[in-house]
């Protein structure tokens, strides 16, 4: 992966988030010390493996079908986000290390219909 942390990177992602994956690129906001935090370059890697299992468009395709589901759903962009399969299993998973050694193609399938309200 390659990090981008700059004014560009800081500008895309606004006050709101540290970091974004669009592969092969990780944006990191400037205000953002990454290296404190391996879980969110975890959940990164593991959204990096998604974006290349769905050819990468298809992922940002689903991702914003399913987020639109999800928002109509809970009136709520926060509810909506964290109940978007990609984020359940990168949330998920983010702690562990090893998980993409074990990830099976397409795990977060699973994720879509263990949606928390």
């Amino acid at each position: 992966m390659i990090f981008l942390q700059n004014r560009i990177s800081s500008f895309l992602l606004g006050k709101n988030y540290a970091a974004m994956c669009l592969y092969p690129f990780l944006l990191v906001n400037r205000n953002f010390d990454i290296s404190r935090f391996p879980e969110t370059i975890n959940h990164e890697r593991i959204h990096a493996r998604q974006q290349i299992e769905m050819l990468w468009i298809f992922f940002f395709l689903w991702y914003g079908t399913e987020y639109l589901f999800r928002f109509l759903l809970y009136r709520s962009h926060k509810k909506a986000y964290l109940n978007l399969s990609h984020e359940r299993e990168a949330y998920r998973n983010a702690g562990n290390p090893e998980y993409l050694r074990s990830r099976k193609l397409f795990a977060w399938f699973k994720f879509l219909k263990s949606a928390n309200s």
